[in-house]
């Protein structure tokens, strides 16, 4: 029988049997798909909200192959209500950031590409970082890893423009320390991209951090290597000066913070070797095959 509408789905998308969860998630797929059968999308708010709250349950299964259908269809949602799908976003972003430290190397992959999508469709990149920062402290190490690499992509897609990178320096240094190595490469890994397109603020921002001589003296050297590669995004940045008066701690703010947010690069989306993986064998991706890439870079100045 052909699918009513909303009210339909509604009903459907609370079923816990897997098979039925399958079915009716290929079918709510083509639903969104086609403007045309869909004209009830957004005729009951309460309705959709009961929606996207069971989809969310959907990306908390215990079985990856319903939680990859269910973040497919909120990226569905996303394609469909764009702006419109803001008021979800913490409804969502809890549950991605957990799926970031699932087993599976595709759902994580998957849920860092949707919170890219989040970034390009619904909200700017600032607004979804405010939100998506807790996950630098989640029990999860994978999580924690990759939220690292989250900020080495959404840098990669749109640049160092849209966010404020000093609130995340201090979340980076902790992470430095953290107990598992593949968090400690990805925090040193998002730093140096943090470098690539801030310049050396960023070294002098972290000789006040109190960090091991010995780590700063690797992530350094890091930087050096970036700089003597020519592999910097905006070189003239480094040529401006820097207020040190006070270090950020992430909520006060300073002149480092003004001082981070940057003009926005020439080529936001122009992967460099600095945003390679942790050498980790199942670390996820980063980045990812996001299709909206192209839309946001013409469209992440989104209001808040």
């Amino acid at each position: 029988m052909e699918p009513a509408g909303m009210d339909y789905f509604c009903e459907q998308v609370q079923q816990k049997d897997v098979g039925r969860r399958m079915q009716v998630g290929q079918e709510l797929l083509e639903y969104l798909g086609d403007p045309a059968r869909s004209p009830d999308l957004e005729q009951d708010q309460q309705r959709l909200d009961k929606v996207i709250d069971e989809l969310t349950a959907w990306v908390n299964s215990s079985n990856f192959k319903v939680s990859l259908l269910g973040l497919d269809v909120l990226g569905a949602f996303v394609d469909r209500l764009s702006g419109r799908f803001k008021p979800y976003i913490g409804t969502v972003l809890l549950p991605l950031i957990d799926r970031m430290g699932d087993a599976k190397d595709q759902v994580r992959e998957q849920a860092q590409n949707l919170i890219l999508k989040l970034m390009c469709e619904a909200a700017p990149p600032m607004y979804i970082w405010e939100r998506l920062a807790v996950g630098f402290k989640h029990k999860n190490y994978r999580s924690r890893e990759g939220v690292c690499l989250c900020l080495v992509a959404t840098l990669n897609i749109y640049g160092a423009q849209p966010l404020v990178l000093s609130k995340f320096v201090p979340h980076l240094c902790i992470a430095f320390g953290d107990s598992n190595s593949q968090v400690r490469d990805a925090a040193i890994l998002a730093v140096v991209e943090v470098y690539r397109h801030v310049g050396e603020k960023v070294r002098i921002d972290l000789t006040k951090r109190g960090i091991p001589p010995g780590r700063l003296q690797t992530i350094f050297a890091k930087f050096d290597e970036i700089r003597n590669s020519d592999n910097m995004i905006l070189s003239s940045v480094s040529d401006k000066s820097f207020d040190d008066e006070e270090s950020v701690d992430g909520n006060r703010p300073s002149s480092a913070a003004s001082a981070f947010k940057v003009p926005a690069p020439k080529k936001p989306g122009n992967p460099s070797n600095s945003a390679r993986k942790p050498g980790s064998a199942g670390g996820p991706k980063v980045g990812g095959n996001v299709k909206c890439v192209h839309v946001c870079l013409c469209e992440c100045t989104l209001s808040l």
